[in-house]
């Protein structure tokens, strides 16, 4: 099996038809099941964090460089900092 194909996948939402747990505009991580894509599904990690199948026309693909890939598939930090804030008119 080729390296790439066991890279994680991800893709970018078009369209949610209404399900609670996708947002449009926002990119999920892909889980491979092939016996969904053959049924015209993909399995993502959505909202709610865990794993479901959806429309696989809900998505498109999208490609990452591997370093955005790593950050994407590692453990979220503690903020370390307060937040950014906005500044303020003149």
């Amino acid at each position: 099996m080729k390296a790439e194909k066991q890279q994680s996948r991800f893709v970018l939402c078009i369209r949610s038809e209404g399900s609670d747990d996708l947002e449009p505009r926002k990119v999920y991580q892909v889980l491979p099941d092939r016996a969904a894509v053959r049924d015209g599904y993909i399995r993502v990690i959505d909202e709610s964090g865990e794993d479901y199948l959806y429309p696989a026309e809900y998505f498109v693909p999208v490609r990452f460089p591997v370093a955005i890939v790593r950050e994407f598939l590692s453990p979220p930090e503690e903020a370390s900092h307060p937040p950014a804030q906005r500044a303020r008119p003149g």
